[in-house]
Formats: C-alpha cells, structure tokens, sequence
C-alpha cells in the first residue's frame, strides 16, 4: 500500500468538503476519491453546459445537476445542492469537516469563506486564461503574486483587519487571452494539486 495502513486508514477518515465541482473541485474529487478518502462532500448549485465540456468531469450531461451526476460516478460522496452566497456562508456549519477545499468562483463569498475557516482552509485562485500548468504556486494568501483574483482578496482581507493565514493554489501566468477561456491542463492541474495539498495536510 503507497500511503502505508496507518496513513491510508488517516484518509479514510478525514472528513473532506469541496465548495465548487467545476473545472477545478471535479478534479479534486477525483483525485481524492481514488486515493482513498471515503468521507467527501460536494456542494454546488449548478448544471453543466456546453461551455463545460472541455474541463469538467461529469461535463457530458449537459442540462443535468452537477453534485448529482458526480454522486453517480463517485458512489457513496455527500451532496449538497445550494448556491453559494453570503447568507449561506453565514449560516454553514464548516466544523464538522477536517479540510475545505474552495473552488468557488465569487470573490466575495471565497473572501468570507475565508474568514470563517481560514485554519482548514486550501483556496484554489484563477486559473483560467492560462495554459501552462507549470506555473501553478502552493504558497500563503500573503505570498501570492501576479494573479488579479489573489490581490482582490488580499486587499480586502487588509481592509477587514484580517492577517490570518491559508494555504492557496494558484498561477502568476499571464492572461493568454482576453475573452473567457479555460484550458483542462490548468484547471485540472490546480485541482490535483489541491488534492496533493489535502493529503499532505492529513498525513502530517
């Protein structure tokens, strides 16, 4: 066994929540299903579309719910079907879990995210607009540099009178193109190393 009895019994056990199953929480998933962790659930609001198609596991049932269909193909992970906004960060009950994975894609909501778990927390930052994954960073929030959605939630994490810490994936490349656009390699690619993180964090 790679991880040992005593480590893979630690994944079994952990209790894993991924905010977001798009292009990069599905990959999350995926990465921490097969490596063994049993206790995972996703919450996401969304149905896939054709836009999805080039990045999202699960993609392929277009007009379908996401956190169902994925329920489908990785049997025996949680669901919660539940838009993420303030309100609902306000009322969630993030204690129950050992790690939460943000793969949200609202500021505001990551910022407050943040602030209510900030001590289990690994956020995943922009990656669209890129395509060489061998940029992607694992640093502080503090630390982060080159990326526009990681300066907005440094500046008003600052104005909040917030200096905590938190683990963050992210990439310093720049924007390859000016209209919408995400390409598998990076989204996929920041979603494994999220899971890299994950597991680090239980094992140690």
């Amino acid at each position: 066994m790679l991880f040992g009895e005593e480590n893979f019994a630690k994944l079994q056990q952990a209790k894993i929540l991924i905010l977001g199953v798009g292009g990069v929480g599905s990959y999350a998933l995926d990465c921490l299903y097969r490596s063994g962790v049993k206790d995972i659930t996703i919450l996401d609001f969304d149905v896939y579309d054709e836009s999805n198609r080039n990045r999202q596991i699960g993609s392929d049932a277009v007009g379908m719910s996401k956190v169902s269909t994925l329920a489908t193909l990785y049997p025996n992970i949680r669901t919660i079907e539940q838009r993420m906004d303030m309100a609902w960060v306000e009322s969630f009950d993030f204690e129950p879990y050992d790690l939460v994975i943000d793969a949200a894609d609202t500021t505001k909501v990551k910022i407050e995210i943040a602030k209510k778990c900030y001590k289990k927390l690994i956020m995943a930052l922009g990656s669209a607009k890129r395509y060489d994954t061998s940029k992607i960073e694992v640093t502080s929030i503090w630390k982060t540099h080159g990326d526009a959605l990681a300066k907005k939630i440094r500046d008003e994490l600052k104005k909040a009178k917030f200096n905590k810490n938190f683990t963050v994936v992210f990439s310093p490349e720049e924007d390859k193109c000016k209209e919408k656009g995400s390409c598998v390699a990076v989204t996929g690619a920041v979603g494994l190393t999220v899971c890299s993180e994950v597991i680090k964090k239980i094992l140690d």
